[in-house]
């Protein structure tokens, strides 16, 4: 859906509480507006209803240009629950405006994701599950559901967590959690014979105490293997640490535990 704005309060801010509104500003004279316009107008058509285009001609609408700080054009704002959240200036190419939609436009099962991440947070994973099992039955392609829902998987199914985060995107954060899901996996699968060395025993239990979901303990044997050979299995254990700590979050009670003994090691 495509509209020139009339009344940019109604038509815009009051709006995008519904849905997330692209405004495009504009000008007749400029000639990259008149290069994105018709890209934009595709994508709107394609977007099945998920957001909509609005025009705003800056040379009909200065004050609004003003407000909204347009000093080049075309200028494309991002408006959602009457608010910006994202933008981009110049005449992009038709997949770089497809991606930057796919990363900027709020599903519209943002809610049901916020909440199941809440029950994640208090140890709800039963019914967190529910909801981000809902949330992939209308809508395949949410990268963050499917991550989310990694995640719950990775000790109970790890096949049907990885095949999850397999092409996954989403923002850094959530690459990252998929990173360190994709490592955890391979360390509690790992099948071929470990190195020989001092610190195999450690190493081997480390392992075992992460399939066993004892943080705690997997994080401590690590750090030890770290300290007495940094290299073993290929730098391992730091890449084990690095992963845990994404896999529980910064926040968690055993990541502050033990990230200040995981950095001094690294530095020994």
């Amino acid at each position: 859906m495509t509209f020139e704005v009339k009344n940019f309060e109604k038509e815009v801010i009051h709006k995008s509480h519904n849905i997330p509104v692209l405004v495009d500003f504009w000008a007749e004279w400029c000639g990259p507006c008149k290069v994105l316009g018709p890209v934009l107008e595709k994508l709107s058509k394609e977007s099945n209803g998920n957001w909509v285009l609005a025009k705003v001609d800056t040379d009909k609408n200065q004050e609004l240009a003003i407000k909204y700080g347009i000093r080049g054009i075309p200028n494309c704002k991002l408006f959602s629950k009457g608010e910006v959240i994202n933008e981009f200036t110049g005449a992009l190419p038709e997949q770089a405006v497809r991606d930057w939609l796919k990363k900027s436009i709020p599903s519209k099962y943002a809610e049901s994701i916020d909440k199941a991440k809440q029950l994640l947070h208090n140890g709800n994973n039963i019914d967190a599950k529910v909801i981000l099992e809902e949330v992939l039955s209308g809508d395949l392609n949410n990268d963050e559901a499917k991550i989310l829902l990694a995640k719950l998987l990775l000790f109970e199914d790890s096949e049907a967590a990885l095949k999850l985060i397999q092409n996954a995107d989403g923002s850094v954060e959530y690459r990252e959690l998929a990173d360190s899901i994709n490592t955890i996996a391979e360390l509690i699968h790992k099948t071929e014979e470990l190195p020989d060395g001092e610190v195999f025993n450690y190493y081997s239990n480390a392992i075992t105490d992460l399939r066993n979901k004892n943080f705690d303990g997997s994080l401590e044997k690590f750090i030890d293997v770290i300290r007495r050979d940094r290299m073993y299995d290929d730098d391992g254990s730091r890449k084990a640490c690095i992963a845990i700590f994404k896999y529980l979050g910064e926040d968690h009670p055993i990541t502050t535990k033990h990230r200040r003994e995981f950095g001094s090691a690294l530095y020994v």
